[in-house]
């Protein structure tokens, strides 16, 4: 059996036109707002790339889309770009001149959320160096004998005995077989 028309159907026909055109004009929207900003981008980088006394160039945060475009102007202008910050709200990109690449350092402080400082840089390679070469010497001179101020075997005589299992107790050697434990002597009797 089939339905009579209704006045709902056309109706609602007429609703989900007006949407998908609504949609449609918002996608548009969109695509012209990504097309300007691309251009404007285009443009900081080809002042960025002019200005021969920057270096790197630190941009406001952004969205994810916005950073995309971003990387990919630069990467298409020949420069390097990187992406920091922990939240998508705050992430910003920073773009460098090739010649001008940062170091592994530098990344890992941006990274960290801190500016980067050539001058502190450099004093915490040096300190690094210094303990390397200390670290160096160190291993160069072999194993370091540790001989303790007393015997603790005098120390503890008084709970090992006297006479013959004292002597005995004297004579222990470590177990190599365990490490560097003692073997034990048990003296006396009882529990």
């Amino acid at each position: 059996m089939e339905k009579p028309p209704s006045f709902g159907d056309q109706e609602s026909r007429r609703k989900a036109r007006e949407q998908a055109a609504r949609l449609k004009k918002l996608q548009e929207q969109e695509k012209q707002q990504k097309v300007e900003f691309r251009k404007r981008m285009e443009k900081e980088v080809s002042d960025f790339i002019q200005d021969s006394g920057q270096i790197k160039k630190k941009f406001q945060p952004m969205n994810k889309i916005e950073r995309s475009i971003l990387h990919d102007v630069v990467e298409v202008a020949g420069l390097t770009s990187f992406s920091f910050g922990e939240d998508d709200e705050c992430r910003y990109v920073m773009i460098f001149k090739k010649e001008f690449a940062p170091s592994d350092e530098e990344l890992d402080s941006y990274r960290r959320g801190e500016e980067w400082d050539p001058q502190k840089a450099e004093e915490k390679r040096k300190l690094k160096e210094l303990a390397q070469r200390q670290e160096e010497e160190v291993a160069q001179q072999g194993p370091v004998v540790v001989s303790p101020a007393s015997d603790y075997k005098d120390k503890y005589s008084h709970l090992i005995g006297k006479g013959a299992a004292k002597d005995a107790a004297h004579m222990l050697q470590a177990n190599k077989t365990y490490g560097c434990g003692e073997a034990r002597v048990r003296v006396g009797g009882g529990g």
